[in-house]
């Protein structure tokens, strides 16, 4: 079975449609979304509409969580926080009930999957080192474990020094961001894990990044939120 993996879309419906369709050749069997799916982007709702009718494995993101929790919003960057309102003001009441019923962790086929950190879920740490990911190592059962939250892509393994997921070991892997990478990439960044053969692979693929930017801007959310898609962080 080949299940994609996808995190942090923040409301670029332009990335997420791509990401779909490349899904879609890659014939997956499954979709997980690592949460996110609203904060930064001009399409909030329409990117919950398009992932409500893809899959039904969802997480809640801290975006999401203060999109419909404006308190949740003290710890984040000025920008982050006028985004978190504007989504706040956009969203439908029926998109804050279905974000409001999404849990921060689930099991499926044997697999771990979290928005942030296997280490209390709910409090949104990051994993972004190989000690960060030591640390959170002990605080799930299963052999893999998929983060986002970062936004930047990676394979973590417990013996420190592989990088490409095998049988045998255990791993943490941030499959990176499909609306708003931060690894100097603009491109969107999601992952395939195949289970019969234990292999993984992150996909970057190009998208109409311009008029996602140009979209933010014309909603009037900060301009860096539009100029940082171009540049990739």
């Amino acid at each position: 079975m080949r299940i994609a993996i996808i995190s942090d879309i923040h409301g670029n419906l332009e990335a997420l449609e791509t990401a779909l369709h490349v899904i879609r050749e890659e014939q997956a069997d499954k979709i997980v979304c690592l949460g996110d799916i609203v904060g930064y982007g001009a399409s909030p709702n329409e990117c919950i509409d398009v992932i409500q009718s893809t899959t039904n494995h969802v997480l809640l993101g801290n975006h999401d969580e203060a999109a419909i929790h404006l308190e949740k919003t003290e710890y984040f960057n000025p920008y982050a926080r006028i985004a978190a309102e504007w989504t706040h003001g956009a969203l439908t009441a029926e998109k804050k009930i279905f974000i409001g019923q999404l849990p921060f962790t689930f099991d499926l086929d044997g697999i771990f999957f979290v928005h942030a950190s296997p280490y209390e879920p709910e409090e949104w740490h990051y994993v972004l080192s190989p000690a960060d990911a030591q640390f959170n190592f002990s605080y799930f059962q299963e052999p893999l474990c998929f983060v986002g939250h970062s936004h930047v892509p990676g394979v973590f393994c417990e013996d420190i020094w592989t990088r490409e997921v095998e049988h045998g070991k255990k791993f943490i892997v941030n499959v990176g961001s499909i609306g708003q990478p931060r690894d100097n990439d603009w491109r969107l960044s999601f992952g395939i894990f195949d289970t019969d053969g234990w292999t993984y692979r992150n996909i970057r693929c190009e998208y109409d990044v311009k008029k996602a930017a140009d979209k933010i801007r014309r909603a009037g959310l900060p301009k860096a939120l539009a100029e940082r898609l171009l540049v990739g962080r």
